[in-house]
């Protein structure tokens, strides 16, 4: 992304990040700073590297929580701010999602941003058939409208269908095991792409 006077190329590091802020990110009204939160270090490393960025990491509580257990990264860059608002991302951002302008060629570096954000994979052995194992990849958002668009351009590149339910107010795109099996390979296309490390470890065997 640097240095900031240039515009934003995508690459699969800037696809990635944009998966991170879309879930864990958030873009402040004043127009030109944005900032990423998470409890893995980890995650904020990689954003951090992704976009080229120096800015310290710093610590703060969550909403009635007096400890800091969550890292936070926050920088200002108006032409990546305005970059972002062009490709759909807005502030306040939770119910207002509706689809971005992510180009094919790199939506499931995105995607496995999302993964890596609110994303979540389930894997374990099912209790009634004990050597059957389940396997299910989850994307949360509480825009439907979003949601809905995960859905059809996962279909449209992979012809893969997924389901959307709801879970506790929100909307979670599930793929199944079947399903699952076949998209790992495109979100995980490579081991040296970014990715955080705990859940890629949940599903390196299946690689």
């Amino acid at each position: 992304m640097k240095p900031k006077g240039k515009p934003v190329i995508w690459s699969p590091q800037v696809a990635y990040a944009v998966g991170l802020i879309t879930t864990d990110g958030n873009l402040s009204p004043d127009g030109r700073h944005m900032n990423l939160t998470s409890k893995d270090i980890e995650q904020i490393e990689n954003f951090r590297a992704c976009l080229g960025l120096t800015n310290k990491v710093g610590r703060k509580a969550r909403y009635n929580e007096k400890e800091k257990k969550y890292y936070v990264l926050q920088f200002g860059n108006v032409i990546f701010y305005k970059w972002l608002l062009d490709i759909g991302l807005t502030p306040k951002k939770s119910l207002t999602l509706k689809a971005l302008k992510v180009p094919d060629e790199y939506f499931f570096h995105f995607l496995r941003g999302c993964l890596d954000g609110d994303g979540n994979i389930l894997r374990y052995m099912d209790k009634v058939f004990p050597k059957s194992e389940r396997l299910y990849l989850r994307f949360y958002c509480a825009s439907i409208d979003h949601s809905q668009w995960m859905q059809k351009s996962v279909e449209r590149l992979s012809s893969l269908k997924g389901k959307i339910r709801k879970e506790r107010g929100e909307n979670v795109l599930i793929y199944a095991k079947k399903e699952s099996l076949k998209l790992l390979p495109l979100i995980y296309s490579d081991k040296n792409i970014p990715h955080l490390t705990r859940k890629y470890n949940l599903i390196e065997s299946f690689l």
